[in-house]
């Protein structure tokens, strides 16, 4: 299943987990996108997101591992994808009818979204 990990660049950017190549996607604190972490599994694809001024999806990941022996925080390992072929906008994502039931659009606060493959294939530009 495909997912959306949202991400303040100025914090963690896409281009820092293309610089490590792997991290462990943490800080998540709310439980529905706690519940979402918990959910993947390796191999599922990402698409990562920048929040904050720049509200659009950037570039793609795998998940490596998944351990969720400490639920309330899942340990989440990620390996870097790559640049999006064009960066799509959450204007873009507002307007796209293939997104009104997404948690992206009606819970714009959830840091960690699962996707449909038709949301997946749009942002990643596959």
């Amino acid at each position: 299943m495909p997912y959306l990990l949202k991400t303040e660049p100025s914090v963690y950017s896409f281009a820092d987990l293309q610089r490590e190549n792997t991290t462990i996607w943490d800080g998540v604190t709310n439980p529905v996108a706690l519940k979402n972490l918990r959910g993947m599994k390796a191999g599922d694809r990402l698409v990562i997101y920048h929040t904050g001024d720049e509200k659009s999806a950037v570039g793609t990941a795998t998940v490596v591992s998944v351990d969720t022996s400490d639920a309330k925080n899942p340990q989440v390992k990620i390996k870097v994808g790559k640049t999006v072929p064009r960066v799509v906008t959450l204007s873009e994502v507002k307007a796209n009818k293939i997104f009104a039931d997404s948690p992206l659009v009606r819970q714009g606060r959830l840091s960690v979204v699962p996707l449909t493959e038709a949301q997946f294939k749009v942002l990643a530009g596959d």
